[in-house]
């Protein structure tokens, strides 16, 4: 059939066309502005609240040596700062400074520092997540039994025949991880975070499947959609690493900035990974698309012109009349 010889359009159905296609390029420039979004809370309300993937996430850090060092300034800090209430007076350090310092580095290279780490990493979260979670009671500063902590510690050093590991002490004192400000906010936060991140993803996906069935051309949509979702999977990457920039940027001290962005990195790498994901799987998407619509046709032109063209079979032989 030639071009002349098909049904013309009528002209009442470009007028129509316009605002379906409006509404889908509405529609679509939502699902893929909302693609990012729901993928962010998403990992903050199910990534991050899970204890034992967080723990999991954090048990590399152990052998970290900038963490190693940050830690070991803050404990032998805090040994210091401890004794010398004890004794009634401040301890000099640049005698015994240095020696508390040392021994608690080398105790970061241990397995039993290993240890502890998970343990206390395991606490923390299981608190704070608690506490976020009980939003009937009261907001209060959240705060972590340290005996737990010590108590495996204290086993793992047995295991390993420290001497004197035995006589360690396991007190019940209760360390503050979070004020009760803090907590408020995080209360909000969470309830807004496990929100979205149900609906978010959902209502991308409802925009796309209508942007797609209201376009006039669905194969242009689906090119669209795929680009734009790549375009969001890319603004994700680059937000993760301003914030990073950021997060490091506010943070008073400057010789701890290595260790803070060891744990940031460890935080969010299940995020950068997705985000990465995102952004291949709408350029796979769009060039799929693409592909398919510039030579699709030329192909299926190719075999309807090599089945035209094959012999036809041999008409069946007509029969003879019989002779009066």
């Amino acid at each position: 059939m030639s071009e002349h010889d098909r049904a013309p359009i009528p002209e009442q159905a470009a007028p129509l066309r316009r605002p379906r296609n409006a509404l889908s390029a509405v529609l679509l420039a939502l699902a893929c502005l909302l693609a990012p979004f729901g993928t962010l809370a998403s990992w903050a309300a199910h990534g991050l609240t899970d204890t034992g993937r967080y723990v999991r996430a954090m048990a590399p850090l152990a052998s970290d040596p900038d963490v190693q060092r940050a830690v070991a300034d803050a404990v032998g800090d805090g040994i210091m700062r401890e004794a010398g209430h004890e004794l009634g007076t401040s301890l000099p350090r640049g005698t015994v400074g240095p020696f508390v310092h040392d021994a608690v580095r080398s105790f970061t290279r241990t397995e039993a520092f290993r240890t502890g780490w998970d343990a206390a990493n395991h606490a923390v979260h299981d608190a704070v997540l608690r506490a976020v979670r009980d939003e009937g009671t009261r907001a209060a500063p959240v705060t972590v039994d340290v005996a737990p902590v010590v108590a495996r510690v204290k086993r793992r050093l047995t295991d390993d025949h420290v001497p004197f590991a035995h006589r360690i002490p396991v007190l019940h004192a209760r360390v503050p991880v979070l004020p009760a400000d803090d907590l408020d906010r995080l209360r909000k936060g969470y309830h807004v975070l496990d929100t979205a991140a149900f609906w978010l993803p959902l209502a991308a996906a409802v925009c796309s499947v209508a942007g797609i069935a209201l376009a006039a051309r669905r194969r242009h949509a689906v090119t669209a959609l795929g680009l734009g979702t790549a375009l969001g999977g890319g603004l994700l990457v680059l937000a993760v690493a301003i914030g990073r920039r950021l997060t490091l940027a506010d943070l008073p001290d400057t010789l701890h900035r290595p260790a803070a962005g060891a744990v940031y990195d460890a935080l969010t790498a299940t995020l950068l990974t997705v985000a990465w994901l995102l952004f291949a799987f709408g350029l796979t998407v769009a060039l799929g698309s693409w592909l398919t619509g510039r030579y699709g046709p030329r192909l299926a032109s190719r075999r309807r012109a090599r089945a035209s063209a094959a012999p036809g079979a041999d008409p069946a032989p007509e029969p003879t009349r019989a002779r009066a």
